[in-house]
């Protein structure tokens, strides 16, 4: 099964990161997507630029609009992601527990729906 596993963390925080301590987590994460890659967990993964360069785009009624920034302002940013191939979730985890910049932030780990499937959406806090 396919899961996204989005990082997040406060890009105040990755910018106090001294030279040397921010090439140092580009090469674990480097070093983790190889090992990923080597035991068929690896299917992409990417950094993202700053959430300053992000634009939201809204379309109702037929009309685009396009707004300078996130969708939220929030603490943390989402900074980059990674989707893997694991058995389960409980495999997902551990997976994603490995990713460097984890120690930085969170990471949210959400299962793909596949192409066809119909979404079993509950409400947030719905019972289950």
């Amino acid at each position: 099964m396919k899961y996204l596993c989005l990082i997040y963390f406060e890009e105040a925080k990755l910018a106090t990161l001294t030279d040397a301590d921010y090439q140092a987590i580009a090469g674990e994460c480097l070093d983790y997507t190889e090992q990923l890659a080597a035991s068929g967990h690896h299917l992409a993964s990417n950094a993202l630029e700053s959430v300053r360069s992000a634009t939201t785009l809204r379309v109702q009624g037929g009309r685009v609009s396009l707004t300078d920034g996130p969708f939220a302002e929030t603490k943390e940013q989402l900074g980059g992601f990674y989707l893997i191939e694991a058995r389960d979730l409980n495999e997902a985890i551990q997976i994603a527990s490995k990713i460097p910049p984890a120690r930085l932030g969170c990471i949210e780990v959400r299962p793909v729906r596949e192409p066809g499937v119909r979404p079993g959406v509950q409400p947030l806090g719905a019972a289950s």
